[in-house]
């Protein structure tokens, strides 16, 4: 940039001056009078007055640079002021916040020390700069919406971790989280801030005033009379919670909201702002202005049409305004109040960006006349201004100014060469570039303009007892039909303008995902394909780590813009090669998943660890995928993952333990804080050994990277249009050989698929919460509406407070269901539900392809498996309220293509990770109560089914058997006696709990599946009894562990000083009840379907099961059922978490099987079921007879009168049990005493000799082998089940015969 002075010669560049595309019709300058006339009408005077031709001064190109200078040096007295601005002002002149001694507690502080994140309990840090005369003002950018206290400090402040801005004397703070101001007190003060909000802080220290604006409305004055006299200057200041995130303008760029007389605390670049507007003048004037040679005279051109074509005379002319105006546009201040705006204008005459190509010819003006390295710059601060403005624009009616800066980002992206750069180094790299798809939820809807927009609202308001709306109630009022109708038509137009925004996002993306660029080497797509990569590899490395993972509403909208460009390419791809497959058919081919050529970052796979998986199936590999796994490279891996170990475990000792906290942060762009500008890589800790943490190794990125496919790599695999083997290397023979698509859109789609798993599915669930809200809001104003049309007239005050709460809730229903609406536009949309769909049926085709290769679908990430369960959840739960999931098309298929799925996987020997088998246990448990889903398992092939039960039938030990049993059990449910009610009777009248759950699902038993299990039972002669044995076992444990924990809750009670049962015990004691009440019912459930494996003593172990089975009843009954017993008196102290607790579901459960084995079966059956029961030592007719009610006579004459006290009898519960259940145990009663006064007749007395010596119930009946050791058979088989070693000696035990007592002489 030396010779700036004559001629049109530039050491800053040799220009070309013609495109190579289009050579110029004229390769000469124009004549000197033409080419005067038209540097005068290009180069004006600052007045704007063109003089006359007679007194203008002949304008060349070798004196043009001269007169340029000359131009721009009219008007610099600006600088002169300076020193007048600097007056009430102390610091440096660029305000930053200060990073060596002005902070307190632990913070991140990005690279441009404007934005900055807290990372302990309530850090704080003020600005380098302080005021002490005059009126000032800055901006406060809110990233988060937590916790903050935002404002001024003096030097003199003191902070700490549980005092910050504002809990001092001489500071004070605006808090838009709690709505409130501070100075050492608080009260209440303007209004609550949500994320992209903007807070200007005012001070006036001529009238010693503090006020606060957010998003340009003030806020009125915080505080006046503030302390002011000598010594006393304000520092820029904010104390912020854990994880909260703000940026600061002080002036570094123009203010979003400027206030009149209050100044930035940094000076605007005041004589750079003056030549930049003049620069911008001569351009636009260049573009005005157009020479016709052949008539010799100047013309006006259409402006929007203009090109440059290679004319000499306007590229020269360029240049020389190029070589002041690039230097000029590095700066951020220019570019976002110069560039910025006028490329604004430009696309402010409406239209299509296509419509615009001026904004193209500008960019390839740049590229051509400014340096590379400015080139960079400008674009880099252009994308950051458009970042910041898109994100913290207030949201209006229209969208418009979303709008309108999407559009200028469309456009400069259509630019390639632009493109390229920006992808390349700037898009994921240095801004969040996920934020362009985002499109924020406001959280004040009157200035979001939805009262507008929405002017009348409605909310659901027909409501059952458990809140939620009924199906079965009179039609809703012509009046409420017309205000759901307009507020129907309300989301409707809300609707129309967020598809405006949503199709321009849409539109960016496929700018990103071009791959058929003309300029060579690699085309966007695969630069796309890189960064999305490591942005995912971010996101699912630093799970611990807030401040680097994207907010999970940020990655909702990106899924959804990212799944509708996909499918466009997809099927454009289908439509020039038809033999590929539609995106209605789209899946991840297996191959991915363990040729080597896409990184799952050490993602859990179903088998387990990649490098376990590579060493126990290298020979499969080879077989199947043709496949050779080095053995050096095992080796390696296996080294490598020492070295992680060793290093991790060296750095962990030698960083100071505060900078520890910060983990992985340190190497990328912090989310949470600075909007748009990156890497948060300063770390402030008071209690750190050093302030300034250095940046992570570059060992640990490097080896990131060298796991990662590289670009080049990619675009070779893909260059054709069908790519080649690269990417889908290794197709096993069970794959089809035809294309599937472009590689490189399978990989976006197994992205797209990750980012679900990552933080999409559980964003969805939390934004049900609003309709939720809505829900319990209109319960409340429904039930106060009823309470004041009950209200006598004569209590005037209650009925004045209840039409104040009338008033309330309907207010906030009002705003919530604007928001609701606002949410289901954005997030819950029909649009959107078919999104969610589209990739549920992808996992199920990936999943379905991945199982027929057999053992090598253990290499399939454990994600694939998570988001199928997962996304089909949050269609039945998330979208219902507003769309159902019944309308989608193939809705029947999909749901039982995924039942297979889960029926098959859930006892998958290849899947070993403990979470994912019992995430499939717990979607198989929750797929069978509902009808539609457990209708879907029952239209799975039967081959398939009867493995299913087959599975779910084996031994309960060493699996997690609960969800198992649920299963079953609700496979029975609505076929027990007594088992046909969703809550329990004693809950009814308690709050309801939430309708969606699972376990208050209406019974919907299948008789198919309870087929198939008694067919297994009564066919495997060895399976019926490991199962039954180990139901048998396990219930022995709960209940035992259940009436241990009562008999300490009931110790507690009894004390006489006040103290608190732990609510995790109360927990497990109901769980242990409900796990006892569960297995009952699938003892009972296999009493009625096949009674044999009980009765038919023929089979080896039925005499056993049967006198176990009475011996665990009797228990029961005994505990339950004894008067003034434990468990009565805990039940009756009714505490919370033990509310499950009751007579009525065990009882019933133990009345189920005994009536089925007593009162159900064939005579002989009968008998034998009648014997076992009668001949346990445990068993008492007083607890059957108390099932009906008939206490004993002696507790009767104990007892005192009691007028409250009622006895448990089946006949109050005629709602659940029927008159022929009932009659059944009436018959069963009268049998039982029957039978037992007729054994009792006939039992002989047996000395205790003969007494068996385990059990002291039964006599001695067999003798074991070779030990010579007795027993009953009983106890015996029941040990032998488990355990083949002797009572008595511990010697293994090879038989068992029967012993007969000699006769004695």
């Amino acid at each position: 940039m030396t010779s700036r002075g004559a001629g049109t010669a530039f050491s800053r560049r040799n220009y070309r001056l013609s495109t190579e595309s289009e050579k110029p019709k004229l390769t000469g300058i124009v004549n000197s009078k033409l080419l005067n006339d038209y540097l005068h009408r290009i180069f004006l005077s600052a007045d704007g007055i063109q003089p006359a031709t007679a007194y203008r001064k002949p304008l060349t190109f070798q004196n043009l640079q001269e007169h340029l200078d000359k131009l721009l040096a009219e008007d610099s007295g600006a600088e002169d002021s300076r020193d007048q601005v600097l007056e009430g002002r102390l610091g440096p002149s660029t305000v930053v916040l200060d990073h060596t001694s002005g902070f307190e507690g632990l913070l991140l502080v990005d690279d441009d020390l404007l934005g900055v994140i807290g990372h302990s309990n309530f850090g704080s840090i003020r600005a380098t700069t302080c005021v002490y005369k005059g009126k000032w003002i800055y901006e406060v950018l809110i990233s988060s919406q937590g916790l903050m206290q935002i404002g001024w400090c003096t030097l003199n402040c003191r902070f700490n971790q549980e005092e910050g801005v504002g809990d001092t004397p001489d500071s004070y703070a605006y808090d838009g989280n709690r709505v409130r101001k501070w100075n050492v007190t608080t009260t209440n003060y303007g209004k609550s801030w949500a994320a992209g909000d903007i807070v200007s802080c005012l001070i006036d220290l001529d009238e010693g005033t503090i006020a606060f604006c957010l998003n340009g409305v003030s806020l009125g004055t915080a505080f006046d009379n503030i302390t002011r006299g000598a010594g006393m200057a304000y520092f820029p200041a904010i104390s912020l919670s854990f994880k909260e995130s703000v940026a600061f303008n002080f002036g570094s760029r123009p203010l979003r909201y400027p206030v009149e007389g209050y100044r930035p605390l940094q000076d605007p670049p005041s004589v750079d702002l003056v030549k930049a507007h003049k620069l911008l003048g001569y351009l636009k004037n260049v573009i005005h202005i157009g020479i016709d040679v052949l008539e010799g005279k100047l013309v006006e051109k259409d402006t929007s049409m203009w090109q440059l074509q290679g004319e000499p005379t306007v590229l020269i002319t360029l240049a020389h305004i190029f070589n002041h105006f690039a230097p000029l546009m590095c700066k951020v201040y220019l570019v976002d109040d110069v560039l910025m705006n006028f490329l604004l204008s430009i696309l402010e005459q409406g239209g299509a960006v296509e419509a615009h190509p001026l904004i193209q010819q500008l960019l390839d003006l740049m590229w051509l006349l400014m340096e590379d390295y400015e080139v960079h710059e400008c674009l880099k601060q252009l994308l950051m201004s458009l970042l910041r403005a898109y994100r913290f624009s207030p949201i209006i009616p229209d969208l418009g100014l979303q709008i309108h800066y999407l559009r200028l980002t469309i456009a400069v992206l259509k630019h390639e060469k632009s493109r390229k750069y920006l992808l390349n180094n700037v898009l994921f790299d240095v801004l969040r570039s996920v934020v362009f798809f985002y499109i924020k939820s406001p959280l004040r809807v009157e200035e979001a303009g939805l009262q507008e927009l929405i002017p009348t609202t409605w909310w659901p308001n027909r409501f059952t007892k458990e809140g939620k709306e009924s199906k079965e109630v009179k039609e809703e009022s012509a009046e409420e039909r017309l205000r759901r109708r307009a507020y129907d038509r309300g989301c409707q137009r809300l609707k129309k303008r967020i598809e405006v925004v949503e199709e321009l996002q849409v539109q960016m993306l496929k700018l990103l995902l071009n791959n058929k660029d003309r300029g060579g080497v690699e085309a966007s797509r695969y630069i796309f394909l890189n960064k999305f990569r490591k942005f995912l590899q971010e996101n699912a490395s630093n799970r611990g780590n807030l401040t680097v993972l994207c907010p999970p509403e940020y990655m909702v909208c990106f899924l959804h813009r990212l799944i509708s460009t996909l499918r466009c390419y997809w099927d454009g791809h289908k439509a020039k090669a038809p033999a590929a497959l539609s995106s209605e058919e789209a899946y991840v081919p297996p191959q991915l998943f363990y040729n080597g050529k896409v990184d799952y970052f050490d993602l859990q796979r179903l088998g387990g660890l990649l490098s376990h998986l590579k060493k126990t199936l290298k020979d499969d590999l080879a077989l199947k995928a043709n496949i050779l796994i080095d053995p050096a490279e095992l080796q390696a891996v296996t080294m490598d993952d020492l070295d992680e170990d060793e290093e991790s475990a060296t750095s962990t000792a030698q960083r100071p333990v505060a900078a520890l906290a910060i983990g992985g942060a340190l190497a990328r762009p912090s989310w949470l804080s600075s909007p748009t500008l990156g890497r948060a890589n300063r770390f402030l800790s008071t209690a750190a050994v050093s302030l300034m943490n250095p940046r992570r190794p570059l060992g640990t990125l490097e080896k990131m990277k060298a796991r990662t496919l590289s670009v080049e790599q990619r675009t070779e695999d893909d260059k054709g249009s069908h790519g080649n083997e690269g990417l889908l290397l290794g197709r096993p023979p069970e794959e089809p050989e035809q294309s599937i698509t472009e590689n490189s859109l399978l990989e976006i789609l197994d992205g797209i698929v990750m980012m679900y798993n990552l933080s999409v599915h559980q964003q969805l669930g939390k934004m049900v919460g609003v309709s939720d809200d809505v829900n319990e809001y209109a319960l409340a104003l429904k039930d106060t509406e009823e309470k004041i049309s009950r209200c006598p007239k004569r209590r005037r005050d209650i009925y004045e407070e209840l039409v104040k709460s009338q008033k309330v809730f309907s207010e906030k229903l009002n705003h919530l269901s604007r928001r609701l609406a606002w949410i289901n536009v954005t997030i819950y949309s029909k649009e959107k539900m078919q999104d969610i769909y589209w990739l549920l049926r992808v996992c199920i085709r990936t999943i379905e392809h991945g199982d027929r290769t057999g053992s090598l679908f253990a290499f399939m990430p454990e994600f694939y498996l998570s988001v199928a369960m997962n996304s089909y959840s949050a269609l039945k739960n998330y979208f219902s309220p507003v769309h159902s999931m019944e309308e989608l098309p193939g809705y029947e298929e999909t749901l039982t293509r995924l039942a297979a799925i889960l029926a098959k996987h859930f006892a998958d020997s290849r899947i070993v990770g403990t979470d994912i088998r019992d995430s499939l246990m717990q979607a198989l448990a929750s797929y069978v109560c509902y009808p539609h889903s457990l209708q879907a398992v029952e239209r799975i092939p039967e081959e398939q089914r009867i493995s299913m039960m087959r599975n779910l039938l084996a031994p309960y030990e060493q699996r997690p058997w609960a969800q198992t049993n649920w299963i079953l059990v609700r496979l029975w449910r609505g076929c027990g006696f007594g088992y046909r009610y969703t809550r329990l009777p004693h809950l009814l009248k308690t709050k309801p709990e939430d309708a969606n759950l699972p376990s208050l699902q209406k019974p919907c038993p299948s008789t198919l599946l309870q087929q198939h299990m008694a067919d297994l039972l009564r066919s495997d002669c060895d399976m019926a009894p490991s199962f039954l044995n180990s139901v048998l076992n396990q219930l022995n444990w709960a209940f035992s562990e259940f009436i241990g924990m009562i008999q300490e809750i009931q110790q507690a009670a009894e004390r006489l000083e006040r103290n608190f049962v732990d609510s995790r015990q109360l927990k497990v004691c109901a769980t242990c009840f409900d796990l006892s009440v569960s297995l009952l019912r699938v003892l009972e459930m296999t009493v009625t379907l096949a009674p044999e494996i009980f009765l038919d003593w023929s089979r080896p172990s039925s005499e056993l099961l049967l006198r176990r089975l009475a011996q665990l009843l009797n228990q029961v009954l005994n505990r339950v059922t004894a008067e003034r017993n434990l468990f009565d008196r805990v039940v009756n102290l009714r505490l919370p978490g033990l509310e499950s607790v009751d007579h009525y579901p065990i009882l019933v459960a133990v009345t189920g099987i005994l009536v089925r084995l007593l009162m159900d079966n064939d005579f002989q059956g009968a008998k034998r079921a009648t014997a076992v029961l009668l001949a346990d030592p445990c068993f008492q007719l007083r607890s059957i007879q108390y099932l009906l009610g008939h206490a004993e006579p002696s507790a009767l004459a104990a007892m005192p009168p009691s007028a409250d006290k009622r006895h448990f009898s089946l006949h109050t519960y005629t709602d659940y049990i029927s008159l022929e259940e009932l009659a059944k145990v009436e018959r069963m009663l009268s049998h039982l005493s029957e039978e037992s006064k007729q054994a009792a007749a006939s039992t002989l007395p047996t000395s205790e000799e003969d007494l068996c010596p385990i059990c002291y119930a039964h006599p001695i009946s067999a003798i074991f082998r070779p030990c010579s050791h007795k027993s009953c058979k009983a106890c015996i088989n029941q040990h032998l089940m488990n355990n083949k070693d002797c009572f008595f000696c511990k010697a293994t035990i090879t038989g068992v015969d029967d012993f007969i007592k000699p006769v004695s002489s």
